[in-house]
């Protein structure tokens, strides 16, 4: 891949939303100003959809949506820190920390491949607080760009 995964620009750090569908405007949002998507409301559309058929919620305060878009230009993901927790259906509460995986429609399986390297790095608690306690985009981008690769 290219371009990076995930950049300082696509993480939103202290995150205070009322609800899942708040943090996937937010992030789509964040991808739509770094040129990742065409259109926020398209991709959050698409994102809610995806959501509709299967909560992406995961034990240990995880929310993995993803959805592959029209709207998406290039591979990315997108990162909320949710101090509060915002629901994605897991089964043991909010998510505290939210992945959003943003593919492009006519990818590979690119969004597979993303989920799948993000979901082995996810079962191991020392990732899962770095993240938590990096202060910012930066470090949390480092974290994940140096974790995950495609």
């Amino acid at each position: 891949m290219s371009t990076p995964l995930i950049l300082p620009e696509l993480v939103a750090v202290d995150v205070d939303a009322a609800d899942a569908n708040a943090v996937i405007d937010i992030l789509a949002q964040r991808l739509a100003e770094a040129g990742r998507v065409t259109d926020a409301a398209v991709f959050a559309t698409d994102v809610r959809a995806r959501e509709a058929k299967t909560s992406t919620g995961m034990p240990g305060g995880i929310g993995l949506p993803h959805a592959k878009s029209e709207a998406v230009l290039a591979p990315s993901l997108a990162v909320a820190k949710v101090p509060a927790g915002v629901d994605f259906g897991a089964p043991d509460g909010p998510a505290t920390l939210v992945f959003l995986i943003a593919a492009p429609a006519a990818g590979e399986g690119d969004h597979l491949k993303i989920l799948a390297a993000l979901a082995r790095k996810l079962v191991h608690a020392d990732f899962k607080d770095s993240l938590r306690a990096a202060p910012d985009g930066a470090a949390v981008a480092a974290i994940v760009n140096e974790a995950v690769s495609l």
